[in-house]
This record gives C-alpha cells, structure tokens and sequence, in this order.
C-alpha cells in the first residue's frame, strides 16, 4: 500500500477530526483555513480513501463499569498463515477483546482485554483463550492505570507549518 500524498490542509483536517470527531463542517473549514464546500469535499475524499475509517465515541471504561484492563500475550503451536488467520478471526468474535496485534518475536499476538471484573477475565482466559485451538501459551498482565492515550496518529501542526512530517 502506498501512502497518501496528503497537503498541509488533508493534515490540519485530520488533527482536528482527531481530536474532535464531532467538530460541524464550518468550524473544520474555519480552523483549516478554508470554506466549508471544499472542506467538505476532502473529508469525504480522507473517507472514500479510507484515511479516515470511521468516527466513535471514546468510552472510559471504569465509569462505564468496565474496571479490568488487562493484555494477554499469546503463543501459538504452528505459525502457518492458516493458522494466524484462524486465530484472528476468532479473536474477532471475544467482545472482552479490545485490540489485537500480531507480534514479531517470541508472542505470536497481544490482546487487549477489557472486562466488569477480574472474574470475568479469569473466564474468558481459561474458557475460550486457553481453549482455542493452536493456543500453546498464554502470559497475562493486569494493567495498574494507563498513563497515557492518544488515539490515532501523531499529528503535530508545528510540524505541518515547518514541513516535517
């Protein structure tokens, strides 16, 4: 896949709808420094590009009663691409599972699980991960407090207006 040539304006656009998926069109334009018919236009490009993916609400999961952020690092018996894609498509099936990303190295994924409870977790590592088939090893971490979250990609404009980036 070849990257996007994106201008200095695609990029001022995408950190605003970064940090504010809600922002109306005028503002967007205002803060790009452009009208809103063209603003308009090169989101909907950033969207048929696939650049831009989609728009969601960012939930705090310990107000919403979600008090379990754990990562479980997983090996599996045989590597094949058969075998990898299996996995993955059965990871998209576990709700508890956040996130997941396929390692280089001696873990083959890393899940992010979020779950009501420590029990819930418990269950769901020994009913479905350990006992999905190829798993050979699982090791997991209960996370202590995040110390930092910044959805998406770094976009700084310091760097737009200097030309970096």
């Amino acid at each position: 896949m070849i990257a996007a040539r994106l201008d200095k304006t695609d990029w001022l656009i995408l950190e605003q709808l970064q940090a504010d998926g809600r922002i109306t069109n005028v503002e967007l334009a205002r803060r790009a420094g452009i009208t809103a018919p063209p603003c308009l236009r090169r989101v909907r490009a950033l969207e048929e590009a696939g650049i831009i993916g989609g728009y969601c609400a960012l939930i705090d999961e310990k107000l919403a009663g979600f008090d379990v952020s754990a990562f479980a690092m997983v090996g599996l018996h045989r590597q094949s691409e058969a075998d990898l894609l299996a996995f993955e498509d059965r990871v998209r099936d576990w709700s508890i599972v956040r996130e997941c990303f396929m390692l280089s190295g001696e873990i083959d994924f890393m899940l992010k699980c979020v779950a009501p409870d420590l029990g819930a977790f418990q269950d769901f590592i020994i009913n479905d991960l350990t006992a999905a088939p190829n798993v050979a090893a699982v090791k997991t971490s209960l996370a202590i407090r995040r110390s930092k979250f910044a959805p998406g990609v770094p976009i700084k404009s310091e760097a737009l207006v200097s030309g970096g980036l």
